[in-house]
């Protein structure tokens, strides 16, 4: 009885921290909150810049307008007959909202059988190995947020096509992504020496 007790003691207490670990930031605005706050993203995310050469600030505008850092997103569901919840408009989950398929892609590409799109330190990778893609196959520089923002959610085929071209709305969205972290930077410059010597445990 006693060992079993024990058991469900470690199990709530791993449930409890990965639930606080899967929180969202509290302030969104601020590259500096946020690492203030998820004081273990700096350092998967430092790791990636300096794997694939993509600036932090670029992998973070791209989470907030994917998922405003809500680990497990999902699409929207269509409605049948415009009022029963259907299936969901794509596969795109998680922090990055990434499909199955370019997730299975970037598994195999990388050896990652066990990645997690849940993972903050795995997606930050896929967002790297990605954003280096578009700089491989289509010529986009790493820090031209805006285009490699298009590259990531038309696909390397569809940048290449222009098919962002005929979505407007798309187009504005990674204005967007390129103002925001245009502002994410600036706010790095004046607060990211502080993060470089944290060593906590990366929740």
């Amino acid at each position: 009885m006693t060992k079993l007790f024990s058991k469900i003691i470690v199990i709530s207490l791993i449930l409890a921290l990965s639930s606080c670990s899967q929180k969202r930031p509290k302030r969104l605005g601020s590259s500096c909150d946020i690492f203030s706050d998820k004081s273990g993203w700096y350092k998967p995310m430092r790791k990636s810049y300096r794997k694939w050469g993509v600036p932090i600030a670029i992998q973070l505008s791209i989470i907030y307008h994917e998922s405003r850092f809500k680990h497990d997103a999902k699409t929207p569901r269509r409605k049948l007959f415009w009022v029963i919840p259907w299936f969901r408009q794509s596969s795109a989950y998680g922090f990055a909202q990434v499909k199955d398929k370019t997730w299975k892609w970037y598994k195999q590409k990388r050896g990652k059988r066990f990645a997690r799109r849940t993972q903050f330190k795995h997606v930050v990778d896929f967002i790297g190995w990605y954003c280096h893609q578009s700089y491989r196959r289509n010529g986009i520089r790493k820090n031209d947020a805006y285009n490699l923002y298009l590259a990531y959610h038309e696909g390397h085929g569809g940048f290449s096509r222009r098919s962002y071209q005929r979505k407007p709305w798309l187009k504005k969205i990674a204005r967007k992504v390129a103002r925001r972290a245009d502002r994410y930077q600036r706010q790095l410059d004046h607060c990211e020496k502080r993060f470089r010597g944290w060593r906590l445990w990366p929740f």
